[in-house]
């Protein structure tokens, strides 16, 4: 990994990304675009299965956990706190099953639907806290603990405005309820240390802000939570001693969040999950939220300075993230006209949402103010 005080070429490291050739992406709060490497690894991955079968089966393996050891690296777990999915749904269902029953859960209004909506399907109260300004208050939640809520479950970075919540602050205050992380829009650009956080579950997708392509995504579950909790479903590779293949007894495996996995691996998009955290990990996280957050404030002034109205809370620095809501009329016809300008980026219901990652450089952002202008 990088030093963090390493000056690190933007431009040089702009040009790993096709995408930047062609367009202003702002885009990567909704799928982040890919490197050639990342790419290139699921078709290598492809290239050995139709030349030689399952030959490679053991190194397949080896690869995976090589890729499961280099993301608990980047939040500070232990490797057998990972297991690998499919999306962030899929994470934050298995969360659920292992503490459905545990008591009520606090969340926010501004979350995504997956954080809360797996919660309401089991039947658990869901008590949604109001942001003030924008912001979810750890003040709040502490205010609604009870006897009743034994759950903290709520997003890293709200994708609906951008409110970056302080997890160690939150987690420092959790008293006996289990924190629960959506990190979707966070993983790989701002720096997540799970252990200093007190987080006990964590789920994030790996398409946004990891640039690792659809289908990938990582849970973290605490050891602690593994050792106290069973898994609702379990397959042949849940169990200890797998290829014992034993049906008539079985031992659900106690050491590991990876029991999670059902079956055989979906070893492609792990290798591209892999690929993409090595990217991330070699330029180092904390140069990647440096960058990230010095074009979203470039941004975020010439917003301002443009007379264009921000959404996102900006009154607290240490809530900054890099993605803004900015207020535009019809957002539909305004997302269409930048893209014909080569621009971008999401439509929201209130206007655009701008994200801006360490591939971005100020250049994007101009031309994103000045098709603005042009619209207004």
């Amino acid at each position: 990994m990088r030093d963090v005080a390493e000056e690190i070429n933007w431009q040089k490291v702009r040009d790993d990304f096709p995408i930047t050739k062609r367009v202003a992406y702002l885009k990567s709060a909704a799928t982040g675009p890919l490197t050639r490497r990342v790419a290139d690894a699921p078709a290598e991955f492809y290239r050995e299965v139709m030349e030689e079968g399952d030959r490679k089966w053991e190194e397949w393996v080896a690869r995976r956990e090589a890729a499961r050891s280099r993301i608990a690296e980047m939040i500070n777990a232990d490797t057998d706190e990972i297991a690998f999915t499919s999306n962030t749904s899929t994470g934050m269902n298995i969360i659920v099953d292992a503490l459905e029953n545990r008591g009520d859960v606090l969340s926010s209004e501004l979350e995504f639907p997956v954080t809360t909506v797996p919660w309401l399907h089991r039947g658990v109260p869901v008590h949604l806290l109001k942001a003030v300004n924008g912001e979810v208050r750890t003040e709040d939640v502490r205010r609604a603990m009870n006897e009743r809520t034994k759950i903290i479950a709520i997003s890293h970075v709200q994708y609906s405005n951008g409110f970056r919540a302080d997890l160690e602050e939150l987690g420092n205050n959790k008293s006996n309820h289990y924190f629960v992380v959506n990190a979707s829009q966070s993983a790989g650009v701002l720096p997540i240390d799970v252990k200093r956080m007190r987080i006990d579950a964590l789920c994030a997708t790996g398409h946004k802000w990891m640039l690792a392509g659809l289908g990938t995504g990582f849970l973290y579950l605490s050891r602690e939570l593994v050792a106290e909790t069973s898994p609702r479903a379990i397959g042949w590779l849940s169990v200890e001693d797998a290829f014992g293949m034993r049906n008539n007894e079985f031992s659900v495996r106690k050491d590991a969040a990876a029991r999670a996995e059902l079956g055989v691996p979906q070893f492609a998009s792990i290798f591209a999950f892999g690929a993409a955290t090595n990217y991330l990990m070699n330029l180092g996280v904390e140069n990647i939220e440096r960058r990230a957050l010095e074009l979203n404030r470039f941004l975020t002034n010439r917003l301002i300075e443009s007379g264009w109205r921000v959404l996102s809370p900006l009154a607290n620095e240490k809530a900054r993230s890099a993605e803004t809501l900015v207020a535009v009329e019809q957002p539909s016809q305004a997302v269409a006209r930048l893209f014909e300008r080569g621009v971008d980026v999401t439509r929201k219901s209130q206007g655009i949402r701008v994200a801006t990652h360490f591939f971005n450089n100020e250049a994007d952002i101009e031309r994103l103010i000045e098709t603005l202008n042009e619209m207004r």
